[in-house]
Parts: C-alpha cells; sequence; structure tokens
C-alpha cells in the first residue's frame, strides 16, 4: 500500500479521489438507468421479464417470479444447520439492538391544548439484496429485521436469480428467519423501477432500502420522490485509525477485509507511527497473496487504498472526520479518549478485538452505513427508516381564544388572508 505523509495536499487528493466513486460520475450509467425506469413504468411485467431474461439470462413468468412455500422448504433442507443456528442467534442480536430503538407516540395536555406526535409505521417496504459473486445474507437480517421491529406489515424483499432461475437457500432462509412477507425472484434497475411504480405482478412500495451495484444505486437516486428511500450506497470502506499500541497484522487483515469487497472499495489507515505504516503495508502485501479475491483486493488498493503518516493524533483524527468514513476502527491506547474526539463515521469500532466484520454479521447494529463520505449527515439503517412522524394539534374554542389574533397578525403579514380569514370565522360573532 502506498505510504504518504498526512498534508492538507495529500488529504485533499484522496477526497478528490473517492469523490470520483459517487453517483454523481456516472452519466452513461445514469442514462442507461433511466431508460429501464421508463421501460419498466410503461410496460411493467413485460419489462421486468425481458430486462432479467438480457441480463440474468433467466426467463421468468409471473408463476415462477415468487418463492414458493416449497423453494423455502427445500432451502431449510439445504442449510447447514450449524449456520442456520449462527443466523438465528445474529438475528437476536440484530432484534436486540433494534428494539432499543422503537419510538413511542407521545401527547402533552395543557390548559385546553394537546400537542403531540403520532409514530405510525410504513405500511410497504421493499427490500433489495444484492447477488452477484457474494451471497450477502447478512443484508437480508440487516434490512429486514429494523422494519419488522418498527411493525412494517409488508415487506418484500427482491433479489436477482442465480443461473438456473433459483435463489441461494441462505438468503431465502434468512429472509424467512427476519420475518420477510414475500421475497421475488429479480434484481437490477428494473426491480428497483418495479417496486417503485408496481407492475401486474409486483406491488408498489412507500420505500425502498438496501444496497446494490451502481445501476440499483442510480435507480434508487432517479425513482426517489415517487417513493421514499434510506440513501444511494457507494462501495464499502474502512478507516483505521491507530497509534503505536496497534498490532500491524490485524490492522492489515482488517483493511483488507473491506478491500475484497470491489475494486473501488477504500482502505486506509491514518496512524501517527511511521514504524506500524511499514510494518502494515509489508502485511498486507504478505496476506494478500493468499486470499481468494486477490485481484479485487490489488485493484481496491491501488485505486483507492492508503496509508497516511500523521504528526499527531490530533491532525489524525481531523483527516478521519473529513473523510467520514463508513467504518472507522480505532486501534489506539485510549479508543474511547480517541472516540470522543470523532465526529463523523457510520459505525465505530474500539479495540483490537472489534473487528469491522463483527459488525457486518453478529454484533447487532446495523451494517447499511452512510458511505462516500455521507456520515458528515447521514446515520445508519434504523427503525427510524420504517416509521413515520405525525404532528398532532388540537386546540379548544377557549384555548384558541387568547391567541387568535397573534396568528392572523402573522398571516396577515405574509399577505395571506385567507389563512387569517379561517382564523377569524371562528370569532367573527364575537365583538
Amino acid at each position: 500500500m502506498k505510504i504518504i505523509p498526512l498534508t492538507k495536499e495529500s488529504k485533499q487528493e484522496l477526497l478528490d479521489t473517492l469523490a470520483m466513486r459517487s453517483t454523481n460520475a456516472f452519466a452513461k450509467q445514469q442514462e442507461a438507468v433511466d431508460a429501464i425506469v421508463r421501460d419498466v413504468r410503461e410496460r411493467g411485467d413485460e419489462a421486468v421479464f425481458a430486462l432479467t431474461e438480457k441480463f440474468d439470462g433467466v426467463r421468468m413468468t409471473p408463476d415462477t417470479l415468487w418463492v414458493t412455500q416449497e423453494e423455502i422448504d427445500a432451502a431449510y433442507a439445504a442449510i447447514d444447520p450449524e449456520l442456520l443456528t449462527v443466523i438465528r442467534e445474529a438475528a437476536a442480536n440484530i432484534r436486540d439492538f433494534h428494539m432499543r430503538q422503537r419510538r413511542n407516540s407521545w401527547f402533552d395536555t395543557k390548559d385546553g391544548i394537546i400537542l403531540g406526535q403520532r409514530v405510525t409505521p410504513i405500511a410497504k417496504v421493499g427490500v433489495y439484496v444484492p447477488g452477484g459473486r457474494a451471497v450477502l445474507s447478512s443484508s437480508v437480517l440487516m434490512n429486514i429485521i429494523p422494519a419488522k421491529v418498527a411493525g412494517v406489515p409488508e415487506i418484500i424483499m427482491v433479489t436477482p436469480p442465480q443461473k438456473e432461475g433459483a435463489l441461494n437457500p441462505t438468503s431465502i432462509v434468512a429472509a424467512v428467519e427476519a420475518g420477510v412477507t414475500k421475497i421475488a425472484k429479480v434484481g437490477g434497475a428494473q426491480a428497483i423501477a418495479a417496486l417503485a411504480y408496481g407492475t401486474e405482478s409486483i406491488p408498489r412500495v412507500d420505500k425502498i432500502v438496501g444496497p446494490g451495484n451502481i445501476y440499483v444505486a442510480l435507480a434508487k437516486k432517479a425513482v426517489y420522490g415517487s417513493v421514499g428511500i434510506d440513501s444511494i450506497a457507494g462501495p464499502s470502506e474502512i478507516l483505521v485509525l491507530a497509534d503505536e499500541t496497534a498490532t500491524p497484522r490485524f490492522v492489515a487483515a482488517d483493511l483488507l477485509s473491506q478491500a475484497e469487497h470491489d475494486v473501488m472499495a477504500s482502505a486506509i489507515l491514518v496512524t501517527t507511527s511511521a514504524e506500524l505504516a511499514e510494518n502494515v503495508s509489508r502485511e498486507v502485501e504478505k496476506m494478500t497473496q493468499t486470499l481468494s479475491r486477490k485481484e479485487t483486493i490489488e485493484a481496491s488498493l491501488a485505486a483507492y487504498g492508503r496509508i497516511f503518516v500523521a504528526e499527531s493524533m490530533e491532525d489524525a483524527v481531523s483527516a478521519a472526520n473529513d473523510i467520514a468514513s463508513e467504518h472507522v476502527e480505532i486501534l489506539t491506547k485510549d479508543p474511547w479518549e480517541t472516540m470522543s474526539h470523532i465526529q463523523n463515521a457510520g459505525a465505530i469500532f474500539l479495540g483490537e478485538y472489534s473487528s469491522e466484520p463483527l459488525g457486518d454479521y453478529f454484533a447487532g447494529p446495523d451494517h447499511i452505513l452512510p458511505t462516500n463520505g455521507t456520515a458528515r449527515f447521514f446515520s445508519p439503517l434504523s427503525v427510524d427508516e420504517f416509521i413515520k412522524k405525525s404532528s398532532v394539534i388540537c386546540y379548544s374554542r377557549d384555548a384558541l381564544r387568547p391567541v387568535y389574533r397573534k396568528v392572523t397578525t402573522f398571516a396577515e403579514a405574509e399577505g395571506l388572508t385567507a389563512h387569517a380569514n379561517s382564523i377569524y370565522v371562528r370569532f367573527e360573532n364575537e365583538k
């Protein structure tokens, strides 16, 4: 990996490089996605099935679109019992964590005035689960369980079919364990469009969540407004913040755990120790040779991997906040103290035994996280993504009387006389 002194210029070069992964940089792909979205909106099932055959090589019909009970039973029969146990334990951890996020409606009453907030779940949610080379069953749990905890009554999962038209048994089992309502064997931009606008076979949903490739991300961007979305996910990222006390082998392993995701993934070390930087670089080179995704890792590290050597921990923390990575690991002498200075991070992992994959699979917090610097203003997927809040206002006549002229004064100052009149008419018989 490249070892670079942390300076204002080197940090900005990285930020500029990372920005090129933004969905705004894919104009040609956006045109293709927009065409797919229009096609699905206009032709419904016909377009979805034609595009599925074109991109996935699978001929789909309304009768084969949805996962059947027979397929579910077969998936449970096929899955390794030990893996099923782990899925159930992980699901329990995720459920317990998200149960703590639940919100309740509230009302406050005083002198004839009732003000409050009513919290209700979104009625229908679409969950996108990527296909590709990796079977991301963990993403199934991370997307569906918060929606279930929030009380969403209908959760529809879409995921690309394999060549023979089936789905991976592990994904099916994970979805059922999480509480899915239905599973459709369709992926890509066409699946996002179908969920956003509805087709003859796929119902329209109110919100779409879940990560995907660039075409899925661009499709979510295209349909936003017609339907809610969680965020526009980018490639995976990790930033390790370390001092001389960190173990080089641990740091290297954690950087590689994200680099293997995608050639556009980003793995960054910011350290105050030049010795650690050299040792981590050597460990990365050594470990990479033994890993199954060697080519992906090497491409990722060449383009988006960096080892920055900072003059002080203050400078290192400042850089971490500017980069605002999806995953931030803190491997310092006092990680809790260091964390107190971190403002921008999707998820924070403290200490040498809190490796990032623990959050990916088992600990409980959601692994659907803000990427591409959006941790500056976005949060992880949570129960909040699946609820709506409605303000509640109730005034009695006696409560309105002493304030109604204040309301009309405000309305008249804005030139909105009909607004003022809607208050006046309630007291027009009073002097």
